[in-house]
């Protein structure tokens, strides 16, 4: 049985055998082609934000809140008073006093234009500084918490 064993091993494949193991072999090589088009897949993780730059993204994106909130009051305002709505209240007022002889009401003369505009602009800057401050203090809470519990971990994923 040895002997069988060792003429086995001495023989040589010819050459028509070495060309079909080179294709078969080849063949398991080359990638499958499928249907499905490939994901590719990457993880990120977010260990740490730096304050500096969230303050300054935040006191930038407060300040377009700001800007926004005065415009919006603005037009609210301006519509309300084109819609009449102050004339009612002023003959309401006036019909439920019941002293036409006298002065007649004017809600004009404790709420105006300038007064509503001038509060929210003061409130449009309470609110930028109070953004920045809070989004910053966001960071460094963030920065505190991902150095315990390692940060957030992000998978973006492509089909190809």
């Amino acid at each position: 049985m040895l002997d069988k064993a060792a003429t086995v091993k001495t023989t040589k494949p010819d050459k028509h055998e070495k060309a079909e193991h080179k294709a078969v072999s080849k063949a398991e090589k080359a990638p499958k082609t499928s249907s499905r088009p490939q994901t590719r897949k990457a993880r990120l993780r977010m260990s740490r934000i730096d304050p500096w730059s969230v303050m300054k993204t935040s006191f930038l994106l407060s300040i377009a809140f700001g800007i926004v909130t005065w415009v919006a009051v603005f037009i609210v305002w301006s519509a309300i008073g084109a819609a009449g709505v102050f004339d009612n209240i002023n003959n309401t007022v006036t019909e439920v006093l019941g002293t036409p002889a006298a002065e007649p009401f004017r809600i004009e003369n404790y709420i105006n234009t300038g007064k509503v505009m001038g509060f929210t602009t003061l409130l449009a800057c309470a609110d930028v500084l109070i953004i920045t401050a809070l989004a910053t203090l966001g960071s460094f809470l963030y920065n505190i918490a991902a150095t315990l519990l390692g940060g957030l971990e992000v998978t973006l994923a492509s089909e190809d």
